[in-house]
């Protein structure tokens, strides 16, 4: 999926030209992974657009920051302006958004604090994550996730990504479109960068964030979609098997948004079809971040942009 330029990057405070948003080879960075990230959508709704649950995304940005020490010298208000900024600025949408706060150029060694602070954010088109429009085909990975105490799994940090890599990888190489990960205990945790939904007998089942789980933006309005609807939903530990057993499995993220799987190592997901209860759930999401309903959450900051072809399949 070829990553689409626009004409400027957000650092520091300023907008600058996509091509001049480098960095340092020597660059903490680039050497001890010290950089933390959100991704973000913004969608359009007719002529409209908006940026989906900018503020939460925006605190996870700057929770992920605290975690790993790395100080941010602007407000929550102010890092949500310049996301508006740079959208506005490059006047594209729907698109994908990416704040990244990383340790720069400044004294080679694990410590990281005396090494400077950068911020940049930008944005360009981006499609379909998880591709296989009739459904995903996944499997387990033979990668675990972190451990706790290891690295914070709460944190969006690069470093982390490395794990999510090799899930990525291995699954792909393997004729997957993606990977589930298990805890260090043996219990379901999440896809390389998605979060995990099960359905059994209509009752919506997820993993808790105990299980190295990252708090999902997109996998929390998921549960209060499916709250508003009467759907039952039980966060707790669950066993592989339940992958085999359960009748309906999606992943929810940014960018995977809401994506049905298909099987799970080569086992079919009921018929393999999107299930009832999957696709109420993927069906309002959509509606609520397209303009097909109102958005009684308050979750779209608007923006005035053009509207741009969507990227990917």
């Amino acid at each position: 999926m070829p990553i689409q330029t626009t004409d400027k990057i957000w650092h520091n405070g300023t907008l600058i030209p996509w091509a001049d948003a480098n960095i340092h080879v020597m660059s903490h960075v680039v050497h001890y992974g010290s950089s933390v990230f959100e991704g973000i959508r913004a969608y359009t709704q007719g002529e409209k657009a908006g940026i989906f649950r900018l503020r939460e995304h925006m605190q996870r940005f700057i929770d992920s920051a605290r975690i790993y020490r790395m100080p941010l010298p602007y407000s929550l208000d102010e890092l949500c302006q310049a996301v508006v900024d740079v959208v506005d600025a490059n006047n594209v949408a729907p698109c994908y958004i990416r704040p990244v706060a990383f340790r720069g150029y400044g004294e080679i060694g694990v410590n990281p604090l005396k090494s400077p602070v950068e911020i940049y954010i930008a944005n360009f088109p981006w499609g379909k994550y998880v591709q296989g429009n009739q459904g995903a085909d996944v499997c387990v990975s033979s990668w675990n996730r972190l451990a706790p105490n290891t690295m914070p799994s709460l944190a969006k940090a690069g470093a982390n990504y490395m794990n999510s890599q090799l899930i990525r990888m291995e699954a792909e190489i393997n004729g997957y479109v993606e990977g589930i990960a298990l805890d260090r205990n043996g219990y379901l945790s999440e896809g390389s960068g998605e979060n995990l939904f099960l359905i059994r007998e209509g009752k919506l089942f997820t993993s808790p964030l105990a299980n190295s789980v990252l708090n999902g933006i997109t996998r929390a309005s998921v549960i209060q979609i499916a709250k508003d609807f009467g759907i039952e939903v039980v966060e707790q530990a669950l066993p592989r098997e339940m992958l085999y057993l359960c009748d309906e499995a999606f992943f929810t993220g940014t960018a995977a948004e809401v994506s049905h799987l298909r099987s799970v190592d080569r086992i079919l997901i009921g018929d393999g079809s999107m299930g009832p209860v999957t696709k109420k759930l993927h069906d309002e999401f959509f509606a609520l971040v397209n303009g097909g309903k109102s958005d009684r959450y308050n979750w779209l900051t608007p923006v005035n942009v053009r509207v741009a072809e969507t990227v990917g399949a």
